[in-house]
């Protein structure tokens, strides 16, 4: 069997989903999917978000930002999300059925029905490559998605983007131990 190519695409696995929130200049907050960013340092975040955003405006203008993980629960919110623009619909939260809670650390809103929530502090902007920085200020976690006081990845279902097929995957079967399952290798 040979491979086949694709091309010069962003085709990667996984690829987050990511729910952006930021409040505007009243207070009124706005949310978008987002799936091209990672981690970019030990306290550090990279979103690529284009200009013509609404959350990526609401960004720039407060400077604070939340990230929360999509989840299986959420799906239909989540794809929504990601579909219609804060440009032109106001209300898009309440359509997909979340509500929110400012965060007392930052000046930003916490989706409350989605378990996991990075806060985030806007370091820089860099306006050519549409790359977004942010220091993580704090990581939240719903108490309903811990066991034992740690996170219960069966209990977040977060999902991940399939950017081949434009499908949404839950993540959460165990298949090994961070730095310790390759230990056999080293012996």
């Amino acid at each position: 069997m040979g491979r086949k190519s694709f091309g010069e695409q962003a085709l990667t696995y996984p690829q987050p989903v990511w729910i952006i929130a930021a409040y505007d200049e009243n207070g009124v907050p706005n949310a978008m999917n987002a799936a091209w960013g990672g981690i970019a340092g030990q306290n550090e975040i990279m979103i690529r978000l284009s200009s013509w955003h609404k959350t990526g405006a609401n960004i720039r203008k407060k400077g604070f930002f939340t990230v929360s993980m999509g989840d299986a629960a959420h799906v239909a919110g989540c794809d929504y999300l990601g579909m219609a623009t804060g440009n032109e619909v106001s209300d898009k939260l309440e359509r997909a059925g979340f509500t929110v809670t400012k965060s007392e650390l930052i000046d930003a809103p916490i989706i409350n029905e989605l378990a996991v929530c990075v806060e985030c502090k806007l370091t820089r902007y860099e306006e050519q490559d549409c790359c977004l920085f942010a220091q993580i200020v704090n990581v939240s976690v719903d108490e309903a998605a811990l066991t034992d006081g740690k996170v219960d990845v069966s209990k977040v279902r977060p999902i991940t983007y399939d950017p081949f097929n434009k499908e949404y995957y839950v993540i959460g079967e165990k298949v090994g131990d961070a730095w310790s399952s390759g230990t056999q290798i080293q012996q």
